[in-house]
């Protein structure tokens, strides 16, 4: 039995994916804080725990995300856009562009018929089109950012936020509740106003279908409503989209351990190819479990 792990450090969460003869057995996801390291050890123990294992059961580890590099446990690394790729083919054989916006940063990927990374950009720069963003607007406008998106549906008006900074739209969505606006209108304007970012970002790499929305803000059915319509294409949403480069990652570790011997220095890997997986796709609410599917 070859149990395989996956370890994707981002900004605001960090998330393991374990891998056991090409099934998903198991994932666990908490808060980074401020020592992605620490945070790696302890989703990692969290999840060896639930389910009776210990590190020696571990055959290989692959690390990835903006903290990858930080995990002192990991055999190797990959880039998150190499991970991300892989783990949404995962989940998605027939993808072709993988949209993620995640805590702090958004990405557009898009992928070749074989599955290899053809293209890619990413917004690590500015908070605006971001988790982040969500949650500082969550707060203005007094809602749950769990809860932003079942609001923002029930817009008949969606309200037009014009700024492009997070301070500023803050300030626009104050002045807008001032003036009486519908918290659902503005929510609704707000998830629009990110549409409209990201598209741009997946725009410039090319939309093809399939496309597969994870990160998560893909959690977000309000977000997933403005994409499609922003883009025009339906999104293809994991049961737990978060974890898809985490997925990836320990898929990827399959593919080293059978080429490297098993080794604790910590290096980088470049841009893996990706094969295809089955060709059953998951769509936004699908209620099939994520844990105990083999690819």
């Amino acid at each position: 039995m070859v149990r395989l792990v996956g370890v994707d450090i981002g900004a605001v969460a960090t998330k393991v994916a374990l891998v056991t003869d090409g099934t998903l057995t198991a994932s666990h996801i908490l808060p980074t804080g401020v020592d992605g390291n620490a945070a790696a050890r302890r989703a990692l123990r969290k999840l060896l725990e639930t389910n009776s294992l210990t590190a020696s059961d571990i055959a290989y580890t692959v690390s990835t995300g903006y903290g990858r590099r930080t995990y002192s446990r990991a055999n190797r690394t990959v880039t998150e856009i190499t991970a991300h790729g892989e783990g949404a083919r995962r989940f998605c054989a027939e993808a072709r562009t993988i949209i993620d916006i995640g805590g702090q940063d958004s990405k557009a990927i898009s992928l070749s018929e074989d599955g290899g990374v053809l293209n890619f950009i990413m917004n690590d720069r500015c908070a605006a089109g971001t988790g982040r963003f969500l949650e500082v607007m969550s707060r203005a406008l007094r809602v749950r950012v769990s809860g932003m998106g079942e609001i923002a549906l029930q817009s008949q008006q969606p309200a037009r936020i014009s700024s492009t900074c997070t301070v500023f739209s803050e300030s626009e969505v104050i002045s807008l509740l001032t003036n009486g606006r519908d918290k659902r209108d503005i929510a609704a304007g707000l998830c629009e106003s990110i549409a409209k970012r990201v598209s741009t970002l997946a725009k410039s790499v090319g939309v093809r279908e399939k496309v597969v929305f994870s990160g998560g803000v893909a959690k977000n059915v309000g977000m997933v409503a403005a994409l499609e319509k922003e883009l025009k294409v339906k999104l293809l949403v994991p049961p737990e989209p978060q974890i898809i480069g985490a997925v990836g990652a320990a898929f990827i570790a399959g593919r080293l351990l059978g080429a490297e011997p098993k080794s604790t220095i910590l290096g980088t890997v470049g841009e893996v190819p990706v094969r295809a997986s089955p060709p059953d796709c998951f769509v936004r609410g699908a209620s099939e479990p994520t844990i105990g599917r083999t690819f």
